[in-house]
């Protein structure tokens, strides 16, 4: 089928990519609790590894994965104020420079074509973190976002909550 003829016969059905493959799937659920139990043993609480998969699910644009998020932050202690400014969060001093540096270093894991910035960010990262903080931090961040694309490709849908 050419390219027009596509076009005008789109493929309405989604493929739940999670559905179709469960094994690896539940391999890539074993990489999201082996990377939260690496960021547990850096000492890097929940509050923060949500922000982080907050963040990362805004750049991607993954509109099930930020659902599911920010209603774990929110359960977690999370505030409504912070979630609301996370997306310009160099522009407010609401997190701390920990918090910084670990949002620094997701954006650069997740936009790893941009060389400058990762390049800035990864240093402050660096200055900031402890090696297992930056690693466990990292693989959060690869992990979230192979999440993203799972949901964002499956077309994963948000259902409205009732409240």
């Amino acid at each position: 089928m050419d390219e027009t003829a596509a076009a005008q016969h789109p493929i309405t059905r989604s493929v739940f990519l999670d559905k179709e493959d469960p094994a690896v799937w539940k391999a890539l659920n074993g990489l999201k609790l082996k990377a939260r139990e690496a960021a547990a043993e850096a000492g890097l609480d929940r509050t923060l590894t949500e922000l982080l998969n907050i963040r990362i699910s805004q750049i991607n644009g993954c509109a099930y994965c930020l659902d599911v998020h920010v209603s774990d932050a929110l359960e977690n202690g999370e505030s409504v104020q912070r979630l609301a400014v996370l997306p310009a969060w160099r522009e407010t001093r609401l997190f701390t420079a920990k918090e910084r540096a670990a949002l620094a270093l997701a954006e650069a894991v997740t936009n790893v074509s941009d060389f400058a910035a990762r390049e800035r960010d990864t240093g402050y990262a660096r200055h900031h973190l402890t090696v297992g903080e930056f690693s466990a931090i990292s693989w959060l961040a690869i992990t979230m976002n192979s999440f993203n694309r799972l949901s964002i490709i499956s077309e994963h849908p948000v259902r409205r909550r009732q409240g």
